[in-house]
């Protein structure tokens, strides 16, 4: 059984951020793993140690202020659970809460939970469009795409890059970067929403959450010519190659 915990489902689901627990609990389903749902807001009560996959969506400022203050009463318990394995996908201002800080173009700062090392601050131009970048699954280059639309510019410390941008902007359309990850926890500004365009990187994160849940057994593979299709589509209208397994 995975346990799959979605934070703040009302307030942090922008640009249908929600279809990336669909493609995961759908991708479970067709291999007839068995998979449970939760769904947490402000002040729900939830033992985040007993999750196997964490999702965030992305959201307005004034969600991520009301959202920030709600997380930081659970930081302790989300360290010692990534420490243990727990799997996040964070999308967006998910993404940004996880960091030290978001500044505002106002100059208001709100701050994050400060659990990875980078920060971000309002961007003179939004990024909006397509967006293909490379990163590495289980040591193989893999070609993931999506669609950003996020006037923060975030600029990463010491934690790794999800991948490097092959073309759109990425996490601040300067640094060729897209994403941050830690442990088993990734974070991107790609929408779409991204897993539903990305069967890999699902499984990818499928794999990593059976280990947490104490499952080690391999991932029976989806033999479908529409796997990687919504990928392919985006990958076309850019120019790139078809993707090959």
């Amino acid at each position: 059984m995975i346990r799959i915990c979605h934070m703040y489902p009302d307030l942090l689901n922008l640009y249908g951020d929600c279809g990336n627990i669909t493609a995961f609990v759908k991708r479970c389903q067709w291999r007839s793993i068995s998979v449970s749902v939760q769904e947490v807001s402000l002040n729900d009560r939830v033992n985040l140690r007993e999750q196997d996959f964490i999702f965030f969506g992305g959201g307005s400022d004034r969600e991520l202020k009301l959202i920030a203050a709600d997380l930081t009463k659970r930081k302790e318990e989300l360290i010692e659970a990534i420490n243990d394995g727990l799997v996040i996908l964070a999308i967006c201002g998910g993404y940004q809460l996880l960091g030290h800080y978001y500044l505002a173009r106002d100059g208001e700062k709100i701050y994050g939970l400060g659990l990875m090392d980078f920060y971000t601050q309002a961007g003179s131009r939004r990024l909006v469009g397509d967006v293909v970048i490379e990163m590495s699954i289980d040591g193989l280059p893999v070609k993931v795409a999506g669609f950003e639309n996020h006037s923060g510019y975030t600029y990463l410390g010491s934690c790794q890059p999800l991948g490097q941008v092959l073309s759109g902007n990425g996490n601040n359309g300067k640094d060729g970067l897209e994403g941050a990850c830690y442990r088993n926890v990734f974070c991107s500004y790609l929408h779409g929403p991204l897993l539903p365009k990305n069967a890999r990187l699902t499984d990818h994160l499928i794999k990593l959450a059976m280990k947490k849940s104490g499952d080690n057994s391999q991932l029976r593979p989806l033999e479908t010519e529409l796997e990687d299709q919504a990928c392919q589509v985006v990958l076309d209208r850019l120019g790139f190659k078809k993707i090959t397994r």
